[in-house]
């Protein structure tokens, strides 16, 4: 017997974070996936970074477009607007919205196909243009409501379920977040909670276009042997760049010592900090060292996976436009409709 609805009540003990939220609150439906589908984890991990960041869950717009993955929005917040639009539309669907209400937390979630085939020119267009979301694909390299087909992200030289190969080079879509000018852009795994969650809420704090790649296995048609976006090939080829935490914004604590040396810092907590400098370590704000040194690795056959790349200064859709400040959407006629004096002077600038 299948249940497709959880039971409202919980342990009165449960956990609560700052808001007084629970876990629970922050759940959706329960998942028709397969079971040990990567993209329940990415779920879990939603679920868990909106948890610890205490998002009230009505702040928070999900849109998706067609797939697996798209199916996902269902599986978590289930208190907050959603919206699952047509095959490779969510972009747009989700620029229009946020153009129209600025207030809300945007989070698009879709797949390799939904993104990288029929979409990849909606995900260009919302990429170059600094929409503030949080823009997340959960990479499987195949097309799983379709019996496993492979899709644009699929490595060449790579094998089907059924032993075909592929001969077509491969999208990479963080190489194509970097290009296009995402002001955040990140790899992980969705076997990787402890780098996965707090890419999220990193995500979710950064105004701007964060992009967020996930490889998700699909263990019904993408987790053989000669797969490389398996979970046992992605395990013994992952590269990560840096180890990741995320805390809310407290008072700065700098600290200035030589590179090759140890320095001991106290947190906010009381607890001590042992830092030691690297003289060579990865730079997250260089967007074209980022390139180059996904470029290096992907010739040796790892997968990169943690923070490659953020503006310490982004900027929005809304910055670009100079939009007021108020939701579009909560103007009113007087606003919206200034006068035939005002249309006039508008036209003369014109002329």
């Amino acid at each position: 017997m299948t249940y497709l609805a959880k039971p409202k009540f919980h342990h009165p003990s449960l956990p609560k974070n700052a808001l007084g939220y629970t876990h629970r609150d922050y759940e959706g439906s329960i998942s028709t996936l397969c079971a040990g589908c990567g993209h329940d984890s990415i779920s879990a991990a939603i679920i868990e970074a909106c948890f610890e960041l205490a998002i009230e869950p009505h702040r928070v717009a999900k849109l998706s477009g067609i797939g697996c993955s798209s199916k996902t929005p269902t599986y978590f917040l289930g208190h907050s607007h959603g919206f699952n639009s047509v095959h490779g539309r969510m972009p747009s669907v989700l620029t229009g919205a946020n153009l129209a209400n600025r207030e809300l937390i945007y989070l698009g979630v879709s797949g390799d196909g939904d993104s990288a085939s029929i979409g990849f020119g909606q995900f260009a267009h919302a990429i170059r243009r600094g929409v503030d979301m949080v823009y997340v694909v959960e990479n499987n390299g195949v097309y799983g409501l379709t019996k496993g087909q492979f899709s644009a992200t699929a490595d060449r030289g790579t094998k089907s379920k059924r032993g075909v190969m592929n001969n077509d080079s491969p999208i990479d879509m963080v190489g194509i977040a970097l290009q296009l000018g995402a002001t955040f852009v990140a790899r992980s795994f969705s076997g990787d909670k402890a780098q996965l969650v707090p890419l999220i809420k990193a995500a979710i704090s950064h105004r701007g276009a964060a992009f967020i790649d996930v490889l998700s296995p699909c263990i019904a048609f993408n987790n053989h042997a000669g797969s490389t976006k398996s979970f046992d090939y992605v395990r013994e080829h992952n590269q990560a760049v840096n180890k990741l935490d995320y805390l809310l914004g407290r008072a700065p604590i700098a600290v200035d010592y030589a590179p090759g040396t140890l320095q001991v810092v106290e947190q906010h907590d009381g607890s001590k900090l042992v830092l030691r400098k690297l003289k060579d370590e990865y730079d997250v704000s260089d967007r074209v060292a980022a390139m180059n040194f996904l470029a290096r690795h992907a010739a040796k056959g790892q997968v990169v996976t943690g923070l490659l790349y953020v503006d310490n200064e982004p900027e929005d859709l809304h910055l670009h436009l100079a939009t007021v400040d108020r939701s579009l959407n909560s103007l009113g006629d007087a606003d919206l409709c200034p006068g035939a004096a005002t249309l006039e002077k508008i036209n003369a600038s014109l002329r």
